[in-house]
């Protein structure tokens, strides 16, 4: 049983790792077909997104997004003319794509990175070193996206935590305001009883004043 635990164990950081090693490719970026390095990480777009926007936002970058429903570079950040030293020393613009990696699997996301200077792919130059790095500081990134993911864990088990406290607060709120009715209605069955007992001893002394009144009209 514990070789089978232990084998499960290495299977699993095998194949995390294999997810996790860039590699180049290419996708459609500017109305064209771009050479990109390519990651995939076996955590949500969500964990991957905040990872890598994080990272640019520590270097001091902000992204420009594209958006609009007629953009067709939905979904990409531009970080223009950003350095990272890990990949090179000189400006260049980084674009960045997270998706998921397939409509199934939504716990596992893949990230594209273009690199231009000047307006033209930097990728597409045959500069090996270039791509090294930059499949480097990619594969490098793997701690960041896990940091990410946990914290998006720690965000939703708090939130969960947030909402059942809030629920619990109106439920006891509702029970004060029931207890608070029952209370007034125990009051009023309390007033109503005493009342019904004063409104009986009147009938009953209406009746002996009837009764003595008859009784005076006979022997008249």
């Amino acid at each position: 049983m514990k070789q089978i635990l232990i084998l499960l164990l290495i299977a699993l950081t095998f194949s995390t790792a294999i997810l996790s090693q860039a590699y180049e490719g290419s996708i459609e970026y500017d109305k064209k077909k771009q050479a990109a390095i390519i990651i995939e990480y076996a955590y949500s777009p969500d964990a991957t997104e905040n990872a890598i926007v994080q990272k640019m936002e520590k270097l001091g970058y902000h992204a420009k997004e594209a958006r609009g429903i007629f953009t067709s570079d939905k979904g990409f950040r531009n970080y223009k003319g950003a350095i990272i030293n890990d990949i090179s020393s000189s400006s260049m613009d980084y674009v960045v794509k997270v998706e998921k990696r397939s409509r199934k699997d939504k716990d596992a996301s893949v990230l594209y990175l273009i690199l231009l200077k000047d307006g033209n792919n930097a990728l597409s130059s045959g500069d090996d070193d270039l791509k090294s790095k930059t499949k480097s500081f990619l594969n490098a990134l793997q701690p960041d996206v896990e940091a990410s993911n946990l914290e998006l864990q720690i965000n939703a088990q708090q939130e969960t935590i947030n909402k059942a406290q809030k629920k619990l607060k109106s439920l006891k709120d509702d029970q004060a305001s029931m207890e608070k009715k029952i209370k007034n209605l125990q009051d009023d069955i309390v007033r109503n009883i005493k009342e019904q007992e004063n409104t009986q001893k009147n009938i009953e002394d209406q009746s002996k004043a009837l009764e003595s009144l008859k009784a005076n009209s006979k022997s008249n």
